[in-house]
Parts: structure tokens; sequence; C-alpha cells
């Protein structure tokens, strides 16, 4: 039997995920933080995404069923045999991105990203953004509504509203996509590799405002913006083998 399971229960404020958290915390019991080896969070892709940020300290897998809009990060919901499917289910593990952006105050924020670390303009005017990759300048002014850098579990995300490629998983690759660009008018964006450093500098930053934002975590009024894979950071996400999600990040393409 698979009584080896501690599970900790979270849910989003949702009265559906609510509920269906005190149905399986009474009959599988709920396990303190500290003695847990799973996290399974009830709700949608966007409270998953806070669960790995809030939890990430604790280094627990994160088994996800849906309860909410969007669940492309997570597993159909499902009361009976919620044991055996832990014991059954595969570990994907994502390393996120690192924003550290100055202020024009002068103000150093740093954040992660499981999705994507977007810039965009705060006010009506277009952002002037030069773009550098590993220190050499690859777009000396783009003009444009904003731009992003997207992970590969991120890509299908708002990376696809942008016009951004889709990234397989285990592909060592980062996408870089412009939001709405007017100059270059050709250029649609990038594939980096996951090695690769990215800085954004914004030109005219008085009079054209941008913001920057890791996932849901936003600073304002930034000067330059720099992106890179933490490698030293792993999330642990956990998914039935027939709900895989490399393969949904595969079908994406065909849809």
């Amino acid at each position: 039997m698979n009584s080896d399971r501690k599970i900790h229960f979270v849910a989003s404020q949702m009265d559906q995920a609510d509920a269906a958290m005190s149905t399986l915390v009474e009959r599988y019991g709920q396990c303190d933080l500290e003695q847990a080896n799973v996290i399974v969070a009830l709700g949608g892709d966007g409270f998953m995404l806070r669960t790995l940020h809030r939890y990430l300290p604790a280094d627990l897998p994160v088994y996800g069923m849906k309860l909410g809009n969007v669940g492309f990060l997570m597993n159909r919901f499902r009361e009976d045999e919620l044991l055996d499917r832990l014991s059954a289910a595969n570990v994907v593990e994502l390393n996120p991105l690192c924003m550290i952006a100055v202020t024009e105050a002068g103000n150093e924020s740093t954040a992660l990203a499981i999705n994507e670390v977007s810039l965009l303009r705060q006010l009506n005017q277009a952002a002037h953004i030069r773009v550098l990759v590993n220190g050499s300048v690859k777009v000396e002014e783009l003009v444009c509504d904003g731009v992003l850098v997207s992970t590969a579990a991120g890509s299908s995300a708002y990376n696809l509203s942008a016009q951004g490629p889709i990234l397989p998983l285990g592909t060592e690759a980062l996408a870089l996509t412009p939001i709405s660009p007017f100059r270059p008018r050709r250029w649609r964006g990038a594939v980096l590799p996951s090695t690769a450093r990215i800085r954004f500098e914004i030109l005219d930053n008085y009079k054209r405002p941008v913001s920057a934002t890791a996932d849901a975590q936003e600073v304002r009024n930034v000067i330059s913006v720099d992106i890179f894979e933490d490698r030293n950071t792993i999330l642990k996400l956990m998914f039935d083998p027939d709900h895989s999600l490399e393969q949904r990040i595969l079908d994406e393409q065909f849809l």
C-alpha cells in the first residue's frame, strides 16, 4: 500500500477547490508541510504557479489537480485512488528563469519565473528597448509594446499568444519574443540556448516607462533587466502517465 505518501493539501480561493480539499483531507489526511513528501495543489494554472513559488523552499514535488479555469499544468481531478496516482506519477524537473531588474531609482529586484519574464510599456507610448544576448547587442532599438523571455514549460502560454514559438520540453532553449513590434518591422524574435544571458536596456525611460514581470511579480519603472536560467533551482511537477506535460506541449503545435 502507498502509506509512505505524506500529503500536504493546498487549495485556491474558490468554493469548488475549498470543498474538494475538505473532502480529500478527510479521506487521506493532512500532513504538516515539515513532515510531508508531496504537495497536492487544487486549482488552476495560476494557483499552481503561486504554489510553486510559495513552497519553493520546501523542495517538494507538486501534484496539481484541475479545479480552475485553465489547467495546463494540472492533472484531472478525481477523488479516488489518489495514493496510487501519486505513486505512478512521472516527475518533471524544471529550471526557472532568474530576473534581475534595476529601477530608475537605483533599486535592484530579483525574482524567479517559471513561465516567462515579460516587459511591458506602462503608458500609451511604445517602449524603446535595446536587446543584448551574452553581452552583444542584437537589436539596437526595439520599438514595441513589450518583449518577453519564456521557458519551454511556459512557451505555450503568454509567449504563444504573442506569436512566439512553442518549445518542447528538453530542448534546452528559451524563446525571446517581441510583443506587438513596430521596429524592426520584420523581426519576430529568436530561439536561444538555455545558457544564454539576455539583457534589456530601456531607452528614453522617463518618457517611455516600462515594467518587468516575472510570472506575477511586477517591478515598475525599470531601466535594465537581466534574465538567465537558474540552474541551481529545480522545481518538481508530477503528472499522470497518460497526461504528460511534454506531450501536451507537443500537441499544442497542431491546434
